[in-house]
């Protein structure tokens, strides 16, 4: 059997010790600022991202990852001998998804699997570790993918705390009428990945470090009947201290085997701004 390299798009947020430890190789999203494009996590940081917003009063677009990119991956390490394993931001969200399964079928379809991971960020990142584990078990790509899509996909579970609805508002997620009733009374919404794209679902209020305890703690119920392996807690910048309690919240339940800190991409942290926190957990 070929060894099996694991490739995932930028938005899996994946750590570089993470990415390191299970051999994934990224190919990046794109974010434009005005008339400058970057690619997400080698060209530009996220705290650049915040900078160029807040001085623009805007946000930035962001963009799929490029045909040209994605082939020359593929390429790459088809002419190594080896196959291919794909996943990255939900089809529902990105064009991404897509433009792989045309390159895969170009290149060499029956060694290059790619699943649409129907989520974002680390909800993505649980996808691509367990891929990377399965491949470590002498599973074949299109076994592995089909061993996701029937039955992991859609038992992982993303949803986020936003500190502030700025960036929705300035993205046209939010009015500017909600926006400023959200400011007024410290309320955080909180998204949630379902069905591969994203929704509103309940309000926090509060400080940022009180809304999230409240939201680690409603979550607390499903935390402790999902897998134990490992959960994410995937921010987009917040401070050390914030962090550190969730942390330590989630460390106390005593039921995960890892509780791993990453932190968001440019084009991630683009759509939600600095102050963004989700805790990741896949179901039994």
């Amino acid at each position: 059997m070929n060894r099996i390299k694991i490739i995932a798009d930028s938005t899996c947020d994946l750590s570089p010790q993470l990415r390191d430890k299970y051999d994934v190789d990224i190919v990046p999203l794109f974010v434009c600022l005005g008339d400058k494009t970057y690619r997400d996590g080698t060209e530009i940081t996220p705290d650049e991202v915040y900078q160029w917003a807040d001085k623009n009063k805007t946000v930035p677009k962001t963009a799929a990852v490029s045909p040209e990119d994605i082939r020359r991956a593929f390429t790459r390490y088809i002419d190594e001998g080896c196959d291919i394993f794909y996943t990255g931001i939900s089809s529902e969200m990105s064009a991404s998804y897509q433009i792989a399964v045309m390159a895969a079928n170009e290149i060499a379809p029956e060694r290059i699997a790619v699943l649409d991971s129907r989520n974002l960020s680390t909800g993505i990142g649980h996808s691509v570790i367990r891929a990377a584990e399965l491949a470590a078990g002498g599973m074949g790509v299109h076994e592995i993918e089909k061993e996701l899509r029937e039955n992991f996909v859609d038992k992982v579970r993303a949803s986020f705390l936003v500190d502030s609805t700025t960036y929705l508002r300035r993205g046209g997620r939010c009015s500017a009428l909600a926006s400023f009733g959200a400011t007024a009374l410290n309320i955080k919404p909180c998204i949630v990945v379902e069905n591969g794209a994203m929704r509103p679902d309940v309000k926090f209020q509060g400080s940022i470090g009180r809304a999230l305890l409240k939201y680690a703690k409603k979550m607390t119920p499903n935390l402790l009947n999902a897998r134990k392996e490992r959960v994410f807690i995937t921010h987009s910048g917040i401070d050390d201290e914030v962090l550190a309690k969730i942390k330590d919240y989630v460390d106390s339940l005593g039921y995960f085997d890892e509780v791993l800190i990453t932190r968001a991409g440019c084009v991630i942290s683009s759509h939600c701004g600095y102050g963004t926190l989700g805790i990741l957990y896949v179901d039994k």
